[in-house]
């Protein structure tokens, strides 16, 4: 695709409708290291040396070549106070805003301070639609990777897993269980025949509800992991309580042992813009939280439209969300990839206003290893590899390791898993 026709692809834009479609400013530089090489070099480096073991005396697998090729991602449009390329026209050059090099990748512990409520920044707001789907798409058809490179892709997405149980049914007896399911997500006989058994390969986290925390820490500390535990609160999933309960039940949630809060926001407050309502909602939430990092679930399926997911979470972020999330699992309409794609922008706009980095998490309605890597990929296109890391990548899902396990098997083996092969998560 040429440039001209590039830079007619309009995401998300604010203050103008169309972008301009001359020259070739607008290219924003790939940034360093997004070669598969690097796509398993996290901060915790369990799975960073498989892709370097694979490929030395390998041939590249047929239709990688593509993924590999460096690509421009699609040019972001003009807007009020900013160039072409995103930077400030006042800001100096070496700062973030105005286009100097991105700061480092901040840990989990630095948490998103958050800023003062910014509403000239989403004020105009628009979302081409047809362009954001046909991006979402095309990220789609040119991600084929298969053999060693599909199994290192899925190693990278059980790193980056909170492995989920939110049903009324749960006991201590099925929390434990998932909880050992979180320590081995992989038979340790696969992991060997890849030799990644001496990794730590783990979850990210293990996500249950607040009555379910105290038997998760237990489950975890007795089989001698540090996997954090994650709660739902704040009304979850539909909002509807009042503010009180809210922030009453992510203290006792904190107070059990919870080390990260998924906190559920009041769509009413999107849907009639009342956004200095759901600022506040969401920054008294960040307060209850304390030391335990905050993901804002957006429940994007019921916002009404793409340029409101935009908006909300451009406040939610400004309001000190950690993560921002897409969905409870709970609506008709879940995780999709165009949801993503404009989440993934306001993140990136976020970013280059403030300096401060924010993780991204798709949840509901994920169940298959394609889908764990089409995900994984278009946060590597959007947000670059830098986000590839449990620190700033959650996928949320509770049936997904059991689909990426047995993809694994199945390299490993030559056959498809038996129902007796792999241990229930």
């Amino acid at each position: 695709m040429n440039i001209r026709m590039a830079s007619r692809v309009l995401l998300v834009a604010r203050g103008t409708d169309r972008p301009s479609s001359s020259g070739t400013e607008g290219q924003r530089p790939r940034p360093a290291g997004v070669g598969l090489g690097c796509l398993l070099t996290g901060s915790s480096g369990a799975v960073g040396s498989v892709l370097t073991r694979w490929r030395r005396g390998s041939t590249v697998p047929r239709g990688l070549e593509e993924t590999r090729r460096a690509r421009p991602p699609p040019p972001f449009p003009a807007r009020a106070g900013r160039d072409r390329r995103g930077r400030s026209l006042s800001a100096p050059p070496g700062s973030a805003a105005g286009g100097g090099e991105p700061p480092a990748v901040r840990a989990m512990a630095g948490r998103n301070p958050g800023t003062e409520l910014e509403l000239g920044w989403i004020s105009k707001v628009h979302v081409n639609r047809p362009a954001v789907v046909r991006h979402a798409e095309r990220i789609k058809k040119w991600r084929t990777v298969k053999g060693n490179w599909q199994a290192a892709w899925l190693l990278k997405a059980v790193t980056c897993i909170d492995l989920t149980t939110l049903s009324g049914d749960d006991t201590p007896s099925n929390v434990q269980r998932l909880c050992f399911k979180a320590k081995h997500p992989i038979r340790e006989d696969l992991l060997k025949a890849l030799d990644m058994h001496d990794k730590g390969i783990t979850v990210g986290a293990v996500c249950v509800y607040p009555a379910r925390v105290v038997d998760a820490v237990n489950a975890l500390k007795a089989a001698g992991c540090n996997i954090p535990v994650a709660s739902v609160a704040a009304g979850f999933p539909s909002g509807q309580t009042p503010l009180e309960t809210k922030l009453a039940e992510i203290k006792l949630a904190v107070e059990y042992g919870a080390r990260e809060i998924d906190i559920v926001i009041s769509r009413s407050l999107v849907l009639s813009g009342q956004w200095e309502g759901l600022y506040e909602e969401i920054r008294q939430c960040r307060e209850a939280c304390g030391e335990a990092h905050m993901k804002t679930i957006l429940a994007t399926g019921e916002l009404g439209s793409l340029a409101n997911v935009y908006k909300a979470s451009m406040i939610a972020m400004m309001a000190g969300s950690d993560f921002i999330k897409t969905s409870t699992g709970k609506e008709v309409e879940n995780a999709t990839f165009p949801v993503g794609v404009v989440m993934m922008r306001a993140i990136r706009e976020f970013y280059w206003q403030t300096g401060n980095k924010v993780g991204f998490k798709p949840a509901g309605g994920i169940r298959t290893a394609k889908e764990a890597i089409t995900w994984l990929m278009l946060v590597k296109e959007e947000l670059g590899v830098e986000w590839l890391t449990p620190e700033l990548f959650r996928l949320g899902a509770s049936t997904l390791l059991e689909d990426i396990e047995k993809q694994i098997f199945y390299h490993v083996t030559g056959s498809y898993a038996l129902q007796h092969d792999l241990a229930m998560a």
